[in-house]
């Protein structure tokens, strides 16, 4: 276990901001990624530092701290869309609903805009958005996201196939039918995964 952990469980200020320069970016990044808004990733990462500031000295190294401190987060963010007072944002920031394709100048083929995609993703329930984007995103396997999210594995799997069905479903009804060639190469994409 890092050295700086143990202290900081012991009550050592110093060795606990070492553990939050060392571990702040992964943090936000994972509330970032799950909230699709920076500012309540920067709020839920404090929240999450504030929580292992107070219940680090429970955590007994049955996992890794990496593990621990991750469903720490995970299960923040979960805690804050169940809030009745959070309001998913369904719109860019001047206002307008994006939902249209993009072409790629690299590769001269037309892509899914990654607004349109990132609206997809947070139309999804939190619990489907949380295993989704620990599978697909982040690269976690069932029996991690299980430990992670304290669900049976079977559930990883079986919130994960409604994910993709549901991004799937939302993508194509998005498109008018002369735009629908990148949403058939996302489907294609998640049916492979």
């Amino acid at each position: 276990m890092d050295p700086n952990v143990q202290l900081a469980a012991t009550g050592d200020v110093a060795a606990f901001e070492e553990v939050y320069r060392t571990y702040h970016r992964r943090v936000y990044s994972h509330c970032l990624r799950m909230t699709r808004n920076a500012s309540e990733a920067e709020d839920l990462t404090q929240e999450v530092f504030i929580q292992l500031f107070r219940k680090l000295k429970t955590f007994r190294g049955d996992s890794l701290f990496t593990t621990w401190l991750h469903r720490m987060t995970i299960n923040a963010v979960l805690m804050h869309f169940r809030k009745a007072s959070v309001r998913l944002e369904r719109t860019t920031e001047d206002g307008e609903v994006a939902d249209r394709v993009m072409s790629d100048p690299i590769n001269k083929v037309p892509v899914i805009d990654r607004i349109s995609l990132d609206e997809a993703i947070r139309q999804l329930s939190p619990g489907y958005r949380a295993v989704f984007i620990l599978h697909d995103v982040e690269g976690y396997e069932h029996n991690q996201i299980s430990e992670i999210l304290g669900c049976a594995i079977g559930t990883s799997k079986s919130q994960l196939h409604k994910a993709r069905l549901k991004l799937r479903r939302l993508l194509t009804q998005r498109r008018p039918v002369k735009e629908k060639a990148p949403v058939l190469l996302l489907q294609a994409r998640l049916r492979a995964c």
